[in-house]
C-alpha cells in the first residue's frame, strides 16, 4: 500500500463579506447591548435627531421613506461620533383617511389592519439599520397616545382657540368627508379623483389666524430650508392694505334714482359692507362690488326681483370646490339688485355676487377695479360693467384707452383721482387711506391669506373630539380625568353621504351625562384631523418612559433637556400643513405655560425626491423601488450608501439598478483593505495626505447633508489607498472605517471588530485630521486612456504635463493600458490626463 499524504494546511482564508450575515449579527448585538437606547435622564450633551414618522401603509416602506430616514440616520450617527448623546426616535402616524379607506377596500377593520402594518414597518426599519431607540416609540392610534392628543385639543378649547361654526367646506362625495384645500387637485379629490363639491357643515376650528403674525415673523430667525420658509410665508400671506366701508343703499334711495352722487355718510342703522383691499389707491376706479355667494349679508340686500336668480346661483356655486373657484378663468355671477356708494366718488355702484370671490379671504367681499385687476376686468367685460382708468404708467395719460387691465405699479401715477392725481402708487395708498379714515370710511389693516384650521372629520378612524354637547350647558370639555375618550370598535365604520360621522350611529356610545350638570347629553361624534396627531408627537417621544408618562403628555425636566428638536429632516410636501400646525400648537402650549420655547424645530432640512430611470415612480408604471428586494440582494449598507450617492440629498436623484453594483464594490474594497492591512513599517506619506484631506472633506460634507460628495471623496481615497493593489497600512485604513460608518453601519462595526476593538465604532469618536497634511502639496489626477478612466496618480502640486505623464507610466494600474507611442496627450492642469493611443 502506498502511504497517503496529508496536504499541508495553509493560513485560513479570510472571511468573505456576506451582508446578510454581518447585518443580522450586528442588529442582534445592538439590541442586546442597548446600543441605540438614549440616555434620556442622564444626558449632558443631548442631540435630538428627528425624522418625520411614517403612515404605516399596507404596502410597506417605500424607497422615499428609506431615502429620508437614511439621510437623518447618517446625520444622527455623525453627531454621536462627535460625542453627542443622540436620541433618534421613530413612530407611526396611523390614524386618518388613508388607513380607513384601505381597510374598507380590503374588508378588514382598521383596528386589525394597523397593528399588522406597524409590525411590518418595524421589521423593515430594523433591517435598514437605523439607530432608532425602539424603547421610546409612539403609535397615534393607541389610547396612551391619543389621550394626550385630546388633552392638546382641550388646552386650545380652554383658551378660546377651539370653536365650532357652520362653514363652507370641500366635500368629497366618494370619500364622504371634508377635504382641506391642499387635498383638492384640479377640482378633484387627490385620493380618489372624484369631483369635489361644497357643503355647509358644522365644523370644529382652531384659531390659528390669531397667531399669523408670530408664525410669519419667527420664520426670519429659523435655520430652515429656504424653500420651506418661502412656502410658509406664501401660505400665511401677509397683505398690507385698508378695510373700506361701503354704504349699502336702501330701496327708497336707489329705486329709480337717476342721481349719480349720493351721500357717503355712514350713520347708526345704516347697512354697510366692509371690503379689504391691498390697493386703496385705486378706489376712484371701483365701479362695482362683489360678494362671495356664501356672504351672510347677501340675503339682506338682494332685491325681490333678483332673489330667485341669486338663490339659483348660490346652488350652482356650492357644487364647486374652493380651489377650482380660485383658478377658473370663465367669470360667472348675478346682480343682486342692490347698490352701494363709493365713499371716494359718491357714485352709486351695483353690488354683484360671483364665485371668484371667497369668504375665506378678507371680508368675503371686494371692491372691483376692472381697470387695474385682471379678474375684475374679465368680469366687467363679461357683464358690460364700466371700466375706469385711475393709474397711468410711463407714456400713458388719463384718457389712454384700456384694452386690458393695467396692473403695473413701477413708475406709475394716479389719474382721474381728483386731488390725488400725480401721486405715486405708494404715496396714493397712504394718502387715500388717511383721507378715508378722516371720513370714518376706512382704516389701515394687515390681512393674512391664512385661514383658521378646520380639524373636524366626519369619519371613524381618528381620535374622538373630547367635547360633550349639553342643551343646558352648551359645549362642555371632557374632564382630564375622563381622558382618553376611547374610540369604540364598531363593525359598521363605513361613512355615508349624510355628512355625519359613523360614530353618530351608535347611541350607546354617544349618549352620556353632562359633566357639568349631569343632565342627558351627547358626545361630539366628529373625530379630529390627523394633522393634530402629528402636530405634537415630537414632544411625546422623550417622555414615553418617564415616571409620569401616564399623568402628563411630556415630562417637564426631560422636555427642558431635549427640546426643542435639534435637527428635523422631512419632505417639503409637509412644508405648510404639518410644519405650520406644529409651530402653532407649540406656540399655544408655550403661551399656556406648558413649554419654555415657542418654536419646536431648531433646524429643518427638506430632502429631495427619488425618481427611477428618469421618471416619477408609480404603481401604474410598474417602476416602484421595493426596498426589501434590494436589501435582500445587496444588503442594507449597500442600499443605504447607494441612495445617498444618487445626488444631493436636498435635491434627490435618479435610481438606476446599474449603479448599485459600484457601491457594493466600494464596500468590498474597504472590506478587503482591512483584511490586507499591515501594521509593519510606516504608512505612505502621500496616502496619509490624501487620508487627512478626506477626513476633512467628509467631516465638512455630512453636516451640510452633502452625502453624495462625501461618498465620492471616500471612493477617491480608496482608489489612492489600493493603487497598484498595494498593501495598505493599518493607519491608512482604520480612520476610513470610521468615516464610512454613518453610511454603512453594519459592515463598519464588523471591520472595527476585525481591527481588534472591543467597543462599538459609534463610541470611538470621529477621526481628527492634521490641517497641514490635509492641505498637502499634492494633487490627484485622473488618467483616461482612449476615453476610459484607467486610474489616478498623486503628484506634487507643481507637477507639469511631462511629470504627470511619467507618474502615469510608473503606476502599475495605469501602465498596462498606456500606449507605447501615444498619438495625442491632453492634460487639463490639476484635473485630468487624457491619452489617445
Amino acid at each position: 500500500m502506498t502511504a497517503q499524504t496529508t496536504p499541508a494546511s495553509g493560513p485560513p482564508e479570510p472571511p468573505a463579506y456576506i451582508p446578510a450575515t454581518v447585518e443580522s449579527k450586528w442588529r442582534e448585538r445592538w439590541a442586546a447591548r442597548g446600543t441605540n437606547v438614549a440616555s434620556i435622564e442622564g444626558s449632558d450633551r443631548p442631540f435630538y435627531a428627528l425624522m418625520m414618522f411614517p403612515y404605516p401603509s399596507a404596502e410597506g416602506l417605500h424607497v422615499g421613506n428609506l431615502f429620508a430616514f437614511t439621510g437623518n440616520d447618517i446625520f444622527a450617527r455623525f453627531q454621536r461620533l462627535q460625542g453627542r448623546q443622540v436620541f433618534e426616535p421613530i413612530g407611526f402616524d396611523a390614524f386618518g383617511i388613508h388607513s380607513e379607506n384601505y381597510a374598507l377596500k380590503v374588508g378588514t377593520h382598521p383596528m386589525e389592519l394597523i397593528p399588522r402594518n406597524v409590525a411590518n414597518f418595524t421589521r423593515q426599519l430594523t433591517a435598514a439599520g437605523f439607530m432608532v431607540d425602539w424603547t421610546r416609540t409612539v403609535d397615534t392610534t393607541h389610547p396612551s397616545y391619543y389621550r394626550w392628543t385630546q388633552w392638546v385639543f382641550l388646552q386650545l378649547f380652554k383658551r378660546g382657540l377651539a370653536y365650532r361654526k357652520k362653514a363652507a367646506v370641500n366635500w368629497c362625495p366618494s370619500c364622504m368627508t371634508v377635504l382641506a384645500n391642499e387635498q383638492v387637485e384640479g377640482g378633484a379629490c387627490e385620493r380618489c379623483g372624484t369631483q369635489v363639491e361644497q357643503r355647509a357643515l358644522e365644523q370644529w376650528f382652531f384659531h390659528i389666524t390669531d397667531y399669523a403674525a408670530r408664525l410669519l415673523g419667527n420664520l426670519d430667525s429659523l435655520d430652515w430650508s429656504n424653500t420651506t420658509k418661502t412656502a410658509q410665508r406664501t401660505w400665511i400671506g401677509r397683505s398690507e392694505g385698508a378695510e373700506i366701508r361701503f354704504r349699502i343703499l336702501n330701496p327708497l334711495e336707489d329705486a329709480g334714482s337717476a342721481a349719480v352722487h349720493v351721500s357717503t355718510q355712514i350713520t347708526p342703522g345704516t347697512r354697510e359692507l366692509p371690503v379689504f383691499t391691498t390697493r386703496p389707491d385705486t378706489i376712484f376706479g371701483a365701479t362695482y362690488l362683489v360678494l362671495a355667494p356664501e356672504h351672510p349679508l347677501l340675503d339682506d340686500i338682494v332685491s325681490e326681483e333678483q332673489r330667485s336668480a341669486v338663490v339659483a346661483y348660490r346652488v350652482q356655486a356650492s357644487k364647486q370646490d374652493l380651489i377650482t373657484r380660485k383658478s377658473v378663468r370663465e367669470k360667472t355671477g348675478v346682480f343682486t339688485g342692490a347698490y352701494a356708494v363709493n365713499p371716494a366718488t359718491g357714485e352709486m355702484i351695483p353690488v354683484w355676487t360671483a364665485d371668484y370671490v371667497l369668504m375665506d379671504y378678507g371680508t368675503g367681499a371686494i371692491m372691483a377695479v376692472p381697470g387695474h385687476d385682471e379678474r375684475d376686468f374679465e368680469f366687467a367685460q363679461a357683464f358690460g360693467l364700466p371700466v375706469e382708468r385711475v393709474v397711468a404708467g410711463p407714456g400713458q395719460k388719463a384718457k389712454t384707452p384700456l384694452t386690458e387691465a393695467y396692473t403695473e405699479t413701477e413708475g406709475a401715477t394716479l389719474v382721474n383721482s381728483e386731488k390725488f392725481n400725480g401721486y405715486s402708487i405708494d404715496e396714493g395708498k397712504k394718502a387715500i387711506t388717511a383721507w378715508l379714515e378722516e371720513q370714518h370710511a376706512a382704516k389701515a389693516v394687515t390681512n393674512y391669506r391664512l385661514h383658521d384650521w378646520c380639524i373636524s372629520r366626519q369619519r371613524y378612524w381618528g381620535p374622538p373630539i373630547p367635547i360633550i354637547h349639553c342643551d343646558a350647558c352648551g359645549a362642555v370639555p371632557v374632564p382630564d380625568a375622563d381622558l382618553p375618550v376611547i374610540l369604540p370598535n364598531i363593525p359598521d365604520f363605513k361613512p355615508d353621504d349624510s355628512g355625519v360621522s359613523p360614530l353618530a350611529r351608535h347611541e350607546e356610545w354617544y349618549r352620556v351625562p353632562c359633566p357639568a350638570c349631569g343632565k342627558p347629553a351627547r358626545r361630539e361624534t366628529d373625530v379630529s384631523d390627523t394633522f393634530l396627531d402629528s402636530g405634537w408627537y415630537f414632544l411625546r417621544y422623550p417622555s414615553v418612559r418617564a415616571a409620569d408618562a401616564d399623568a402628563a403628555p411630556f415630562n417637564a425636566e426631560i422636555t427642558k433637556r431635549w427640546l426643542p428638536v435639534d435637527s428635523y429632516i422631512g419632505g417639503n410636501e409637509h412644508a405648510v400643513l404639518h410644519l405650520l400646525y406644529s409651530r402653532f400648537l407649540t406656540m399655544v402650549l408655550h403661551d399656556a405655560g406648558h413649554l419654555a420655547f415657542e418654536e419646536p424645530f431648531t433646524k429643518f432640512r427638506a430632502h429631495g425626491l427619488i425618481i427611477r430611470d428618469g421618471a416619477k415612480m408609480s404603481k401604474s408604471k410598474g417602476n416602484v423601488v421595493i426596498p426589501d428586494v434590494y436589501i435582500n440582494e445587496w444588503g442594507a449598507d449597500t442600499f443605504r450608501t447607494y441612495l445617498m450617492f444618487l445626488g444631493p440629498f436636498e435635491e434627490g436623484g435618479d435610481f438606476r439598478d446599474a449603479g448599485i453594483s459600484g457601491v457594493r464594490r466600494f464596500l468590498d474594497r474597504i472590506w478587503a483593505s482591512v483584511q490586507a492591512a499591515s501594521a509593519t513599517g510606516a504608512p505612505h506619506e502621500e496616502v496619509m495626505r490624501k487620508l487627512h484631506a478626506t477626513i476633512r472633506k467628509v467631516g465638512e460634507d455630512i453636516p451640510r447633508l452633502q452625502y453624495n460628495t462625501a461618498i465620492a471623496a471616500m471612493m477617491e481615497y480608496v482608489n489612492v489607498l489600493r493603487r497598484g493593489e498595494r498593501t495598505p497600512h493599518r493607519a491608512e485604513v482604520e480612520p476610513l472605517v470610521q468615516l464610512v460608518s454613518p453610511f454603512a453601519p453594519h459592515v463598519a462595526e464588523e471591520l472595527w471588530e476585525m481591527l481588534g476593538h472591543t467597543t462599538g465604532i459609534f463610541d470611538s469618536g470621529w477621526p481628527a485630521f492634521d490641517a497641514a497634511l490635509a492641505a498637502g502639496d499634492t494633487m490627484t489626477i485622473a488618467v483616461q486612456v482612449n476615453g476610459k478612466t484607467r486610474g489616478s496618480v498623486v503628484v506634487p502640486q507643481s507637477a507639469d504635463e511631462p511629470a504627470v505623464v511619467a507618474a502615469a507610466k510608473a503606476d502599475a494600474a495605469v501602465a498596462k493600458f498606456f500606449p507605447a507611442s501615444p498619438r495625442k496627450v491632453i492634460y487639463v492642469p490639476g484635473r485630468i490626463l487624457n491619452v489617445v493611443g
